[in-house]
């Protein structure tokens, strides 16, 4: 059975349990008054700067933010869900849970822990098969992976057999239809016999934070393809939201640092040099669920792939997605024909570490692709070059760097600064933010209308730009937007205008199928509102491709985008207002409630952040 989670369960945990006592299982908490202090779990830090209030039952690190009460902490600390967390906590502090009559739900959980079960027998068969095979033995050694890496990493092997793993795991009780949802076994085409999955390959488990198998990789001991098998997604296992390595990153990292490569093979070199801080995208593209591990997990995240083509892409993806997360990401960049095993068995250490020490951040990546892909001794290749670095600056939110990367420029290719500029500036989006931050704006233009509070991110705009092109575009696209977004989800003053006119203008007149976009700006000015005249040229000459295979998956994609960013700053809003309360010295009742509903609609936040990747 499930468990009740009620409001009257949530307030017994909170009186039942110390924050201090589950905190000192963690930290070292020095007392400073009426209050702890220690060095923060979640980031590394040298001055201790992660507070715990005993009179709140609160606690808050000044150094990342996190912040929340005993649920939020052990959430956070074993990385469970907040039902996991709660259970957890009853179960310590002998707190009773109400069994809730859920069928399915117990269902579902009695067949991840059959999944489970049966993942770990495999692991440990596996694990006993690799010493019986002289030929995969033989592999590893020439790949300098010695006994101790293959015990910390479980490393098996998978009989040269089609039934082998299935009569093993059958001989040992379990049920046909259980071995097929771990993913071990497939069913033939004619849907009468089973195979095993993996035949003749090395096994790679992959295990979760809690030391749990979630499914396995397998790699062949030549060039035969594929050369690389991953386990299908199962009730257990989604390779989007994991990776290789992390449970040994969450037992001998100082997490001070993160880097990504591609293979388990990469993986385990690195920590067989003594790089122990390496994780593996278990063959996907990088997702943003995995890009939020690597920020927990790591406070600087280095991209290690292969130097080939395919590798490059990857990088260039990787790197997108780390920054819609806002994770400080460079490029170690390899040699040609090297992948991070090749390069680390060759050079050892100390050649890695060079490379480490050279990695290029976002912009100097991309900038040292477009070197290799254009021909700066041409005029054609120059301009395309010039203006495709143009498009990366201008995204700079600070007038400084953008500075300094328009000299490197045209240093490098003769143009002048100020032709580079104009190619930045001309075609800027009129961010229009307060006076004390930056501004991209061209100076000619007066017409601006009340600047907003925040600096507003590139994914975001043009996230909200597309909606307002397919808005006006046809009166179905606008209906289905308008079921899941407000115009006071648009971020600026000039697209919430822009919104509630195209609002109102499909709500006037329902027999309108689409919009004239100046038509719109001009009853915006003749009803006395201001709109900066960028934005609406923007507008107008912007368009949308026609061709999108899947509309709603697109308009949704878009949606999210937004809803996340709304979300992300008001989670940046309301962390300003807990570190302003904390930092008062007597705070009366009143400002305890406050901070109290602060933190608990920080971790409501956080739960609803994860939901929008």
């Amino acid at each position: 059975m499930g468990y009740k989670i009620n409001e009257e369960l949530i307030e017994k945990i909170h009186d039942s349990c110390d924050l201090i006592d589950i905190v000192s299982r963690y930290v070292h908490m020095k007392r400073t008054g009426s209050n702890y202090v220690g060095l923060c779990p979640f980031h590394n830090e040298k001055t201790p700067s992660f507070t715990v209030s005993s009179t709140k039952q609160l606690f808050h690190c000044f150094g990342c933010g996190t912040g929340g009460d005993v649920i939020t902490f052990i959430m956070k600390i074993e990385n469970l869900s907040f039902l996991e967390a709660v259970k957890y906590l009853a179960e310590l502090y002998g707190i009773p849970l109400e069994e809730d009559d859920d069928n399915v739900s117990n269902q579902r959980k009695l067949e991840q822990e059959k999944i489970y079960e049966i993942n770990r027998t495999a692991a440990i068969y596996y694990y006993q098969m690799l010493s019986k095979n002289s030929k995969a033995v033989n592999y590893l050694r020439g790949r300098n992976i010695d006994i101790t890496k293959i015990k910390m990493f479980g490393l098996g092997y998978a009989l040269d057999s089609w039934t082998n793993m299935f009569d093993y795991l059958k001989g040992k009780g379990y049920d046909e239809a259980d071995i097929e949802k771990s993913g071990l076994i497939s069913k033939s085409k004619g849907n009468t016999k089973y195979y095993d999955k993996f035949r003749n390959r090395i096994i790679f488990p992959i295990i979760d934070t809690k030391n749990r198998v979630l499914g396995f990789g397998g790699r062949v001991l030549d060039d035969s393809k594929p050369k690389y098998l991953n386990s299908p997604d199962t009730l257990v296992f989604e390779k989007g939201k994991n990776l290789y390595g992390l449970n040994l990153i969450y037992k001998h990292s100082n997490r001070e640092k993160i880097i990504l490569v591609e293979g388990y093979m990469d993986v385990i070199s690195l920590f067989s040099r003594g790089i122990n801080y390496a994780v593996a995208s278990l063959g996907t593209s990088l997702t943003n669920y995995q890009a939020r591990l690597l920020k927990r997990f790591g406070k600087q995240v280095y991209v290690c792939y292969d130097s080939d083509e395919a590798g490059t892409r990857a990088t260039l993806r990787a790197l997108n997605v780390l920054k819609q997360e806002g994770v400080d990401a460079r490029v170690i960049t390899l040699p040609e024909k090297y992948d991070p095993d090749d390069y680390v068995r060759e050079y050892g250490l100390e050649g890695f570490n060079r490379l480490e020490s050279t990695a290029l951040n976002y912009i100097d990546y991309n900038i040292f692709i477009l070197k290799r892909t254009h021909d700066l001794t041409t005029p054609e290749g120059k301009i395309r070059f010039t203006k495709k670095v143009a498009n990366l600056i201008r995204d700079l939110k600070s007038p400084i760097e953008q500075d300094v990367y328009m000299d490197k420029i045209a240093m490098d290719t003769k143009v002048s600064k100020e032709a580079i500029r104009n190619e930045v500036i001309g075609k800027a989006s009129p961010i229009i933010i307060n006076k004390d931050k930056y501004i991209n704006v061209k100076k000619s233009h007066t017409n601006i209308i009340n600047p907003v509070e925040t600096v507003i991110e590139p994914a975001q705009l043009t996230a909200e730009k597309n909606l307002i092109l397919l808005m006006i575009r046809s009166r179905s696209n606008f209906e289905l937007i308008k079921k899941h977004i407000e115009v006071d989800d648009f971020s600026s003053d000039n697209y919430r205008t822009l919104t509630k006119a195209i609002f109102d203008e499909y709500k006037n007149n329902p027999h309108v199928i689409d919009i004239d976009i100046k038509e719109i700006t001009n009853k915006i000015f003749e009803k006395g509102n201001r709109i900066d005249a960028d934005v609406a040229k923007e507008i107008a000459d912007s368009s949308i491709e026609s061709s999108i295979e899947n509309i709603d998956k697109f308009i949704k994609d878009l949606i999210d985008t937004v809803k996340y960013y709304k979300l992300k700053n008001e989670r940046e809003e309301i962390s300003k207002k807990i570190k302003e309360i904390e930092q008062k010295k007597d705070l009366k009742e009143k400002e305890v409630e406050e901070l109290r509903r602060l933190c608990v609609r920080l971790t409501e936040l956080d739960k609803e952040l994860n939901t929008h990747t």
